[in-house]
């Protein structure tokens, strides 16, 4: 049993167990960086993979480049933090959320073989609510502010004009969702984002930007879900007004959504695929892999996480994080 430790937003790793792996996870909110040593410490073994997973927040694993095993570097909010693909090249395996951000990595020291495409997805507990009201026509659930959303702030706006019966929620999406009849999803930055696999896995009829990542390579619009032309209010409220007109035709979207995520589209889904890959690599001698990067270590590191490293020291103001990207850019970090 291959032993992994898994730092960051834990994603699908509690469904790495039932894959065979023996795993340890460390999610943390308060302002950290993270060593090798730091890792066999919290884990307390050394891990045969170290999976650093995106929590939308500047670099919390230094030193990567020299981790004497496999590395994975897990991006999603790519669309929000141009360093990713920088980043990236310090480990051997890069997972990332946003298909259509996949060349962004490529093209450097990683080659494209070990950048894997790894969709969102629905969580165990996203499910129907059983046998309950629908009091709201349509319902989106979500950060709506001027300053951090202004896109979604505008849009929704305008679309409860045409939408009077639309519905402006935050909270528990798992126990709101089954309330509203129709399902709206934004994306601010045209991002597949995970509310797309939050909704359907709720059982939702979803009405969502018809972004690309993937999305109509993952479902079909009309059969699964739903799509509006971005930021085209009318197209959106017309759907809407369409699907809320036929109530039979909303509840087979919303089902056929359902069964398509519970076929594959879960985290024990990502889990296994990610499983899968891992097991080829083996196969192809991961240690000759982890070799390869051990002897280049100081290249990648001068070459892609330097800069990123010195612009992040200059602009961070907590002395703690400016005093670890120098270390780092210079390959002193936890050394």
């Amino acid at each position: 049993m291959q032993r992994l430790f898994w730092i960051g937003s834990p994603f699908f790793s509690a469904s790495l167990s039932a894959c065979g792996w023996e795993v340890r996870t460390y999610n943390f909110e308060d302002i950290a960086v993270f060593s090798w040593q730091d890792v066999v410490r919290m884990a307390g073994w050394e891990p045969d993979v170290v999976v650093v997973a995106d929590k939308s927040r500047p670099p919390f694993v230094l030193g990567m480049e020299t981790f004497p095993c496999i590395t994975v570097f897990y991006s999603v909010d790519s669309h929000i933090h141009s360093w990713h693909p920088l980043y990236a090249q310090g480990f051997d395996v890069c997972l990332v959320s946003l298909r259509d951000h996949m060349d962004f990595f490529g093209g450097k020291a990683l080659p494209a073989e070990r950048i894997w495409w790894s969709p969102p997805f629905a969580r165990d507990e996203d499910a129907p609510v059983e046998n309950g009201e629908q009091p709201w026509e349509c319902l989106f659930v979500g950060t709506v502010d001027d300053a951090r959303t202004p896109k979604r702030a505008r849009f929704l706006a305008e679309l409860s004009r045409h939408l009077p019966g639309l519905q402006v929620m935050r909270g528990n999406y798992r126990t709101l969702f089954g309330k509203g009849r129709v399902l709206l999803n934004h994306c601010e930055a045209g991002d597949l984002n995970f509310r797309v696999f939050e909704a359907l896995g709720c059982g939702g009829c979803l009405v969502t930007p018809l972004v690309g990542h993937g999305l109509t390579e993952l479902f079909v619009d009309g059969e699964h879900l739903v799509t509006y032309a971005p930021g085209d209010v009318r197209d959106a409220a017309t759907k809407i007004r369409f699907l809320l007109g036929d109530p039979e035709l909303t509840r087979y979207i919303g089902d056929t959504g359902r069964k398509l995520v519970d076929a594959g589209h879960r985290a024990q889904h990502r889990a296994q695929t990610f499983t899968d890959k891992m097991c080829d690599l083996w196969i192809q001698d991961a240690g000759a892999l982890v070799q390869r990067r051990l002897a280049h270590a100081a290249a990648l590191r001068e070459k892609w996480l330097r800069m990123p490293y010195l612009l992040l020291a200059e602009t961070m103001e907590i002395p703690l994080l400016r005093k670890a990207y120098l270390a780092a850019a210079g390959g002193g970090f936890g050394v």
